[in-house]
């Protein structure tokens, strides 16, 4: 998880992003659609459209941080209330919006179990010389 200081202003951005655009791109946004100083140090939040992808963007005294974040299962939730391109949020909502709260349903997205091993799923386990235990 992010350490963000008290002092941070977070924006999400109202509309989907296309996916594909990096620094440069997502810079024009901040600066063109929502009027805003990308080297003022606060923290931009993009969605894609099906919502199951989120970058961040952040300038840093010398250069910009790009975090990015897919899911394998779910979406992202949040409700942006006004008309403004971008709307400003804490930093707990930000967190609920990472780890998968959704305000409105008052729900937790469920967390995806790591794969198990295939010899795990047979009951099989190896012996410290590599022979078979069964």
């Amino acid at each position: 998880m992010l350490s963000l200081p008290a002092s941070i202003r977070i924006f999400v951005s109202r509309d989907a992003v296309d996916f594909r655009k990096a620094h440069d791109g997502l810079l024009a946004v901040i600066r063109d659609a929502f009027d805003d100083d990308p080297f003022d140090g606060s923290l931009f939040v993009f969605l894609n459209r099906r919502r199951d992808r989120v970058k961040l963007l952040q300038w840093d005294r010398d250069g910009f941080w790009l975090h990015y974040k897919r899911l394998e299962r779910g979406t992202f939730r949040i409700e942006l209330k006004g008309a403004a391109p971008r709307c400003e949020v804490n930093r707990a909502q930000l967190a609920m919006l990472i780890e998968g709260i959704d305000l409105e349903k008052r729900k937790i997205r469920q967390p995806l179990s790591p794969p198990m091993r295939r010899d795990d799923r047979a009951g099989r386990h190896d012996d410290e010389r590599g022979g078979r235990l069964e």
